[in-house]
């Protein structure tokens, strides 16, 4: 018999429908940063490889430079006036249809989450779960915050004393090294919960999740610029917004011991608000207010109660 492959009948073309189908390539998707409301790639136009727990190639991120730092603090500080300016109530609204998003791509978080942190999916949507709850729950306080660390001062005198709580101004965030999702989301909510603005600087190992919040941000209500997120050398990117004359505060979560002394030195040159990192067993946690209240500041108003009637009694 012969060993030539025999040439397939017309009728036989069908058949390899199929195996076309298989050879089909996958359209890779694109990680940009996201500053001003939109994807830009990196100023430099520097990607870096993105693995999994086992070295497994997932995508490349884009590596931000010195100008994409500046370029988003920019961003942030055109945004500061319009979101602090918005009522609490009307900011809670924007926060909760984020989590509405979020939860409409739990399925992709999911599988980004066990890539980069190399749970089981079970594991990872247990950690994606959590972290839409706890953009729920911040949601929830922009509108409460004001009460608990605000309020009525009693005063020797014909005055009201009145202290309520304002917003810092725009906040560099160096997100957790570890928890690429739970860890970021707790670290940002509470910043611009109650009313400032952000720039983000995604975990150097495991950037993904953050970049595709980024996404999920761009198709929520939440104004451009009022987060920014940067991926790439957590220590290249932080060193230019330590320094930075237009950024008022920085938290520290995801700097190393060296890397947040040095980053503090910097800070102090325009009396930036600094959160030191604090280790963090357990992100799932009930958090408590204090990273909402670490970017607020007090503002106190004193007013005249004036005196009614003849007798001259006052309020």
């Amino acid at each position: 018999m012969s060993d030539k492959p025999k040439k397939a009948h017309k009728g036989e073309q069908g058949h390899g429908d199929g195996a076309a189908e298989h050879r089909r390539l996958s359209v890779l998707k694109t990680y940009k940063l996201y500053v001003g409301g939109k994807f830009p790639r990196s100023e430099s136009g520097r990607v870096y490889e993105v693995t999994d727990s086992k070295g497994t190639w997932l995508a490349n991120a884009p590596r931000a430079s010195r100008k994409d730092a500046r370029d988003a603090v920019v961003a942030a500080r055109k945004a500061f006036g319009g979101w602090s300016g918005a009522t609490a109530y009307n900011r809670g609204q924007v926060l909760y249809r984020v989590a509405e998003m979020l939860e409409g791509r739990r399925s992709q978080f999911v599988q980004e989450v066990a890539d980069a942190e190399g749970l089981s999916r079970s594991k990872a949507a247990e950690q994606v779960d959590a972290t839409i709850d706890r953009w729920v729950w911040y949601a929830g306080w922009t509108d409460k915050i004001a009460q608990v660390v605000g309020g009525g001062n009693p005063v020797a005198g014909p005055f009201f004393n009145l202290s309520t709580p304002e917003p810092t101004g725009v906040v560099a965030v160096l997100a957790p090294q570890e928890s690429s999702f739970l860890g970021l989301v707790s670290v940002v909510a509470p910043v611009i919960a109650t009313g400032n603005t952000a720039v983000v600087i995604a975990s150097e190992r495991s950037p993904l999740p953050a970049l595709s919040l980024g996404e999920v941000l761009a198709t929520s209500d939440l104004p451009g610029g009022v987060v920014n997120v940067l991926s790439g050398g957590t220590a290249e990117i932080a060193a230019p917004l330590a320094a930075h004359q237009d950024v008022n505060a920085i938290d520290l979560a995801g700097a190393g011991e060296e890397l947040a002394k040095e980053l503090e030195i910097a800070a102090a040159d325009n009396l930036k608000r600094v959160l030191r990192p604090q280790p963090v067993d357990d992100w799932s946690a009930t958090p408590g207010i204090d990273r909402m209240t670490a970017f607020l500041e007090t503002k106190t108003v004193w007013h005249p109660t004036g005196a009614l009637g003849a007798s001259g009694s006052s309020y």
